[in-house]
């Protein structure tokens, strides 16, 4: 045993140990517990979690909250679509998240009980098992639909922004550019939206068309939620920090997040257990680390949200 002149620096040395192992040995009593007692809110990095898709039955009760970190839902999705999937609608959109465990009222609730925001995403990979397609009839039908029927879905759930994943396309990346940005431009311009995002990966055809979106309309985008997930399952540290340089390039000025997914089907990248908080520590020592996205809360909830809980630590500063 140490001796009482050494107990309080070994202890401190103990808790910072523990404290910094990586998620798989992380075992705190309680993020949430720890900063109930805490000074307010002071970070303003994001962590933001995609919610809904899967409907599996997750909850937004379900995942931890830091309330020292501005943490954003996104709601997955709605889509252009008629509701059974079958047809595309050139910018009538329709719920396609699971709104049984995700209803308004629970949105209301959920921000009532912390200092969190939500947001809806349009698009996605699929929708009735098909590909989810951007395929609008003309540039200023889709506009008028889409500001229309989002504006009714944003305020019915009380909603705070949209963020952008559509990755598929029937159009060209200048129609893309044009009905996006004139909806995001009209949505905040009518103050129905605080803040919009896009959700791009490295894949020439989604790219082609979201950097066509920024250079046109990027003064109406907030946030970049690029998809680091979509690089292959053997990325290592060196190279994920070169495709952040890379995608900060190629969305120049914007605030790029990184990322990972808990959904195993969809887990390349830099996984939180091989490697992605050295990444993110180096990121944060430059000056470069804006914030953190999941996809997603429905794949996480069997993790027991361990990542979000330590990630959301790393944001606030705890480590």
């Amino acid at each position: 045993m140490p001796s009482k002149n050494l107990l309080f620096p070994f202890l401190i040395f103990q808790f910072l140990f523990i404290n910094l192992q990586p998620p798989s040995s992380f075992s705190s009593p309680s993020a949430a517990a720890a900063a109930a007692s805490a000074p307010a809110p002071q970070s303003s990095l994001l962590f933001r979690e995609y919610i809904g898709a899967e409907f599996n039955g997750v909850k937004f009760s379900d995942v931890p909250i830091n309330p020292h970190v501005n943490f954003h839902f996104i709601l997955s999705f709605a889509i252009d679509y008629t509701p059974d999937g079958n047809s595309s609608t050139n910018g009538l959109f329709n719920v396609f998240w699971d709104s049984q465990n995700l209803s308004a009222s629970q949105v209301n609730l959920i921000k009532q009980n912390h200092r969190n925001v939500v947001a809806l995403s349009l698009g996605g990979d699929t929708v009735n098992g098909q590909f989810a397609y951007f395929n609008p009839i003309c540039i200023d039908s889709w506009v008028s639909n889409a500001v229309s029927s989002l504006t009714k879905i944003i305020k019915e759930y009380n909603l705070d922004g949209i963020d952008i994943d559509y990755e598929h396309f029937s159009a060209d990346s200048y129609t893309f550019a044009e009905c996006i940005g004139r909806l995001l431009k009209t949505l905040k311009c009518n103050k129905v939206i605080s803040f919009a995002s896009i959700a791009p990966y490295d894949y020439y055809d989604v790219q082609s068309h979201y950097i066509a979106l920024w250079e046109k309309h990027g003064e109406f985008i907030d946030y970049v939620n690029f998809q680091f997930y979509a690089y292959p399952s053997n990325t290592t540290i060196s190279q994920f920090l070169n495709y952040f340089d890379i995608q900060s390039a190629n969305y120049e000025g914007g605030k790029v997040l990184v990322s990972f997914s808990s959904d195993a089907s969809s887990s390349g990248g830099l996984p939180p257990e091989k490697g992605f908080f050295t990444a993110c520590e180096c990121l944060r020592r430059e000056g470069k680390l804006h914030g953190i996205f999941v996809w997603s809360a429905d794949d996480s909830v069997k993790y027991c949200f361990r990542y979000e809980e330590f990630y959301q630590n790393i944001l606030a500063g705890y480590f």
